[in-house]
């Protein structure tokens, strides 16, 4: 694909989950954070947004890239913010549906442009995938397609819970297909955990340690809601980031 080698020169991580709502939102913010707070300029990128909405100006807005930069105290211009979600869909559902029903489809050199651009201004960038790794971003390429295309080191989040271990193997299986550098694996507590379900969570941790050959970098409890940014970077604490970069 054009641009491999070109991809080389955007330094960044990919952020992809084991499929929706496992927490990847939650681990770009973290990981922002903690980018930031060590004087590394970083900034973060969410290529396809589904359940865009429209604010009181008719602008449209990514819920996903807004809590980022809210999260991190970051703020951006509207030509930025294209930039950083250069694609926006109202319907909360998969990307290449989402773009088909909008009659706008997904181009990956697109993304690619965009990250380019980020890339000219600042030293990192941290990119949020949508969904998993084998959700279509068009008729013929899925978000795999697009980790490889970007050739970042790619960090995977998958919930704490129980099917998390076929999950986060699955992922792993995926991303080592196309020899695609891993960073590690973040388990999110997406719900308060019960006292009784405690050691499934634990022991899917060590089971996905072992049978992956995979370090699984942090565990996020439940932060609440809104999420508590303070128990997040608590929670991120013991992995540096910013000297494997």
């Amino acid at each position: 694909m054009k641009g491999v080698e070109e991809n080389r020169m955007i330094r960044g991580i990919f952020v992809t989950g084991t499929g929706t709502d496992v927490g990847k939102t939650i681990t770009v913010a973290g990981v922002m954070r903690r980018l930031l707070r060590h004087g590394v300029d970083a900034m973060v990128m969410k290529p396809v947004q589904t359940g865009a909405y429209h604010d009181a100006t008719g602008h449209a807005t990514a819920p996903d890239i807004d809590f980022v930069l809210q999260t991190t105290g970051l703020t951006v211009d509207d030509k930025t913010m294209h930039h950083l979600a250069p694609y926006l869909y109202e319907p909360a559902c998969s990307p290449h549906l989402a773009a088909r029903l909008a009659r706008r489809p997904i181009h990956l050199e697109v993304i690619l442009e965009n990250a380019r651009v980020l890339a000219e201004r600042h030293r990192l960038l941290v990119v949020e995938g949508a969904g998993g790794l084998m959700v279509p971003l068009n008729e013929s390429e899925t978000m795999l397609d697009l980790a490889a295309a970007m050739a970042m080191p790619v960090l995977l989040v998958g919930h704490s819970g129980l099917g998390a271990i076929n999950h986060v193997l699955l992922s792993l299986e995926a991303l080592r297909s196309r020899n695609l550098k891993i960073l590690g694996v973040i388990l999110n507590d997406t719900l308060t955990v019960a006292d009784h379900d405690r050691f499934i969570h634990d022991d899917n941790l060590h089971a996905i340690q072992s049978f992956g050959n995979i370090r699984v970098l942090a565990r996020i409890p439940w932060l609440g809601a809104p999420p508590d940014p303070d128990l997040l970077d608590r929670a991120l604490g013991a992995w540096d980031l910013h000297k494997e970069l």
